[in-house]
């Protein structure tokens, strides 16, 4: 099979690997529009059990993998000055350009050609004439979705919330979510480790925060310096580092169909899950083991294209929801921080109505103990 990806991310990387790994005959050509060594962002997290969802299907990108991740059992939740540690929420992060330096390593050792600076913004690019399957899995910005966004059923929810992805060289403990009150509204941090001696620092505000704030005005270097005078305390002396960091707003994406033609899209092409839910990059991968898997249990395209979708959207249908809610709770922080700390961690764990009570009891008994005795008027007054 003639098989042409544009974009070089976790899902198009991934799915080339996969089909090369099948049939070293396929024909597959990665076009990715940026040089090899650059990278937005910092690092990538992934929540829960890390990268085992691969075992089953790749045991050999499994143990690729994650010798190269930081790990850690705990979240915390940092209420102004205040740490709330969280047990029974383990993460694993990557540096972004690690993670897709050994992707792009491993696709080439199994045949895949990666063309690199290839701008192919439209599906009547020359580079892509006689391709049988073509795949969009070019981010949330799609230039393949947007050319087909009619027929696609595009469907975009611009959130208000604004958010710029940094660095810092300070390595913290957990991934840390640390929400700081100030004069202009809420100022939340994202922060977690994805090297020894790196983390990823993303900073949060809602839309009015970041109007008072005066940061629409504001340069690079005021930004940075702002953000670093609200998290001295976190930051320890540490600076910001930016990667062509700018505020963005998260674009909420969808599609009702999943194809149209020979062209189909993956990852964040075909849906953005929002960054607070840590399943971006592991969806995108999903996406990529989903689409191989209907591939090789089909007897043609148009019949591997349906039970594609058939097959992925209802497991995904759970973990945007869960996304959806994460959403509006970080929209409506600058309400929920006048809770106490112990509250406000609390309402943060059961934000996407995934974790409940019980859950909370399994993952952390002395937290969710200390919270039914704040509130004997659910739970009774024998505390």
């Amino acid at each position: 099979m003639k098989i042409r990806i544009i974009g070089g991310g976790p899902a198009g990387l991934y799915f080339a690997a996969l089909m090369k790994r099948e049939n070293p005959a396929h024909d597959v050509v990665v076009f990715e529009r940026g040089p090899r060594d650059a990278t937005w962002g910092f690092g990538v997290v992934f929540s829960d059990r890390a990268l085992e969802f691969l075992r089953a299907d790749d045991e050999a990108m499994y143990q690729l993998l994650m010798p190269l991740m930081e790990t850690w059992p705990d979240l915390t939740i940092v209420h102004n000055d205040t740490p709330v540690p969280i047990a029974g929420n383990g993460f694993a992060a990557i540096g972004r350009l690690e993670f897709l330096s050994r992707l792009y390593a491993h696709a080439e050792s199994l045949g895949v050609k990666i063309e690199f600076d290839s701008e192919v913004a439209a599906l009547d690019h020359p580079a892509l004439a006689g391709a049988e399957l073509i795949v969009g899995a070019d981010g949330a910005f799609s230039s393949v979705r947007n050319e087909m966004s009619e027929q696609f059923g595009t469907e975009t929810d611009l959130r208000t919330n604004r958010f710029i992805w940094y660095g810092t060289s300070k390595a913290f403990d957990s991934l840390s979510l640390t929400f700081r009150e100030t004069e202009h509204g809420v100022f939340c941090a994202h922060h977690y480790r994805y090297s020894p001696a790196m983390s990823t620092f993303l900073v949060e505000v809602t839309d009015a925060t970041w109007q008072r704030a005066g940061f629409a005005d504001m340069s690079e270097e005021d930004t940075i310096r702002r953000c670093e005078q609200v998290f001295a305390n976190e930051l320890g002396g540490a600076q910001i580092l930016s990667n062509k960091s700018c505020w963005r707003q998260f674009p909420a994406v969808t599609n009702r169909h999943w194809s149209v033609g020979n062209v189909v899209l993956l990852g964040d092409a075909l849906r953005t899950a929002h960054f607070s839910i840590g399943s971006g990059t592991r969806l995108a991968m999903e996406d990529a083991i989903a689409l191989w898997k209907a591939l090789r249990d089909s007897g043609g395209l148009p019949e591997a294209l349906t039970l594609f979708q058939e097959r992925r959207l209802p497991p995904m249908r759970k973990i945007l929801d869960a996304a959806t809610a994460s959403i509006r709770w970080y929209e409506r922080m600058d309400e929920t921080i006048c809770l106490a700390p112990l509250d406000f961690a609390y309402s943060y764990m059961t934000r996407t109505g995934r974790v409940d009570h019980s859950e909370m009891m399994r993952r952390d008994p002395k937290l969710a103990a200390a919270w039914e005795h704040r509130h004997p008027e659910i739970f009774g007054d024998s505390y």
